[in-house]
């Protein structure tokens, strides 16, 4: 099955009096934005760690006070039956923190030390084996709510049987937690800036410098796209930023390229305005003359009169349209239904092809084939693709017969759709030229081309909303299809007809 290739160009514009914006300072950009995220997502990830390690402190500091309750209480035990004097237990009490102080001892408890007894206990703890989560959720309880709340803690001596009871008041406890708090939280904030810095200066290095870079080339680039010396020059790592520099590298070239190309259009442009004023006068004088030749009396000028005529029209025509081209706009094109076939044996006669140079040209396109179109747009179209396909095939040896040297011209309407192929046996079409296909001043398959044939074949078919496109053949030398539709018809206009 045969392939399309599509091919066209585009011009790029650069932004005229856009003054450099001054970019953001250091802090203020990306790279504060950065640094402040840094420092509250640690902070973050640090309230995560603070719950649980305040739960432990406060573990660690309620089986201290047992321990050394455990500890007074084996020695006031083993005193028995003796009581301990007031001034020892309060010594005891004090040394621990505590109001009360009992041991649980083969199923009997004894009441060891005691002061101040409270009337009621607010909240009971048992140290055996707590659970992380209702370890948490009584440090977080402490910590905000406690202050003033009695509290009776107990739990098992080392591996025996015994417990030892403690009953106190939180407030000890809350202020140690208070104290770990601040603590932690400075140790926090500490490591937050340590690291939001370090993050900082390693991303500002790797990321923000790079793309200030880039923004900075961009900016002066917009400012002057003409001056080579403001393209971006990268490096050769293989980082993402640094593939982005080397891409936009390479645009700003193409578009330096593509400037260029327009202003020599522009140029070209200007050039063929001024010549269009004389070469239209030096023309309508021709046309004068010419128009003398029906009046002789020669057969054979008689008979090339009339084609000499249409010739010079057409080339009167094309200099009335050059102001327009050279505006980089062509005409609307003037629609009616014409028979294909006569337009392309006019084709064939502007073509003039030498009989001695063994190139053939086959028309096959039905007498009956009629296409709605600007007979002067599509004229210039098949004449320019032709004309490429005769020079072409110029280049071969003559004298080689057993190539075989040929233009084919065939058309067919589908429905609405008029389908026109130009087809020739030449050497093919080279790949630059295949690239920049549609592109002027680069899709030129022959040296000393400028490429502005197919460049403006493609508009014109493009004004009557038809495609032109390369197509791909197994054999060698080069085919274009082109595809013109009808114009959509109004209801008004088809009732009127009917």
């Amino acid at each position: 099955m045969d392939g399309e290739v599509h091919t066209s160009g585009h011009s790029g514009s650069s932004p005229e009096g856009a003054g450099l914006e001054p970019m953001p300072r250091l802090f203020g950009g990306l790279s504060g934005r950065l640094l402040w995220l840094t420092v509250i997502f640690v902070m973050l990830a640090e309230i995560l760690i603070f719950v649980p390690s305040v739960a432990g402190m406060r573990m660690n500091w309620l089986r201290d006070r047992l321990d050394t309750a455990a500890a007074a209480g084996i020695v006031i035990d083993g005193l028995q039956p003796s009581e301990l004097p007031r001034a020892v237990q309060d010594d005891t009490l004090l040394a621990t923190g505590t109001k009360v102080i009992a041991l649980k001892k083969d199923g009997t408890s004894r009441l060891l030390a005691a002061a101040d007894m409270p009337p009621q206990v607010d909240q009971v703890f048992d140290l055996t084996d707590v659970p992380m989560l209702i370890s948490m959720l009584d440090a977080l309880d402490t910590l905000f709510l406690g202050g003033g709340r009695v509290m009776r803690v107990f739990g098992p001596i080392g591996d025996s049987d015994m417990i030892i009871e403690l009953v106190m008041t939180d407030d000890a406890l809350r202020k140690d937690m208070l104290k770990y708090s601040k603590m932690m939280f400075l140790l926090s904030l500490l490591i937050s800036l340590i690291t939001a810095v370090l993050i900082f200066l390693a991303i500002n290095r790797m990321m923000i410098m790079p793309i200030r870079r880039l923004t900075h080339s961009m900016q002066l680039f917009s400012e002057y796209p003409e001056d080579p010396n403001r393209v971006f020059t990268g490096d050769r790592s293989r980082g993402e930023l640094a593939v982005a520099g080397r891409h936009l590298a390479a645009m700003q070239v193409e578009l330096q390229r593509t400037l260029k190309q327009q202003k020599n259009l522009a140029d070209l442009g200007l050039a063929v305005s001024k010549i269009n004023h004389d070469m239209r006068n030096i023309l309508a004088s021709a046309q004068l003359m010419s128009d003398r030749l029906t009046d002789v009396d020669d057969p054979m000028v008689r008979s090339f009169a009339p084609k000499l005529l249409r010739t010079i029209d057409r080339a009167v025509g094309y200099t009335s349209e050059v102001l327009a081209y050279g505006q980089a706009s062509e005409a609307a094109p003037r629609r009616r239904r014409i028979r294909l076939a006569d337009l392309c044996q006019d084709v064939r006669d502007i073509l003039a092809i030498d009989p001695d140079a063994s190139i053939e040209f086959l028309d096959q396109i039905p007498s009956d084939v009629e296409v709605d179109c600007d007979s002067e747009q599509l004229f210039r179209v098949i004449h320019n693709i032709c004309r490429n396909a005769l020079q072409a095939l110029m280049n071969f040896d003559p004298e080689d017969t057993s190539m075989v040297r040929r233009i084919t011209v065939s058309a067919h309407r589908i429905g609405s759709v008029v389908s026109i192929t130009v087809d020739d046996t030449g050497p093919g079409m080279p790949r630059k030229a295949r690239e920049n296909l549609f592109s002027a001043f680069r899709g030129s398959a022959r040296s000393g081309g400028t490429g502005l044939g197919l460049v403006i074949a493609r508009e014109l078919v493009l004004a009557h909303g038809g495609t032109i496109a390369l197509v791909e053949k197994p054999g060698p030398g080069t085919q274009f299809r082109i595809e013109i539709p009808d114009r959509p018809v109004s209801l008004d206009d088809y009732r009127a007809r009917a």
